[in-house]
């Protein structure tokens, strides 16, 4: 048996309630090791550009991170 869309559309809020849980756990997390750094907690979108989340990665890896309590 065949499924059209329409029968698809009964799974629609469940499947939107796991993006949005998805989104926050991912972007959240992000946001707040950015705000830390003293970056705009808003540079955590780019975790869903692909190839420029990559990047970011990169960029961030090498960029020298502030002490934290006077440590090295």
């Amino acid at each position: 048996m065949m499924y059209g869309w329409s029968d698809t559309m009964v799974f629609a809020p469940l499947h939107w309630f796991f993006f949005i849980a998805v989104v926050v756990a991912v972007v959240y997390p992000i946001g707040r090791v950015l705000a830390r750094l003293g970056f705009s907690p808003l540079w955590s979108l780019l975790v869903f550009v692909p190839l420029v989340n990559l990047a970011a990665l990169w960029v961030l890896a090498h960029i020298d991170w502030p002490d934290r309590k006077g440590r090295r």
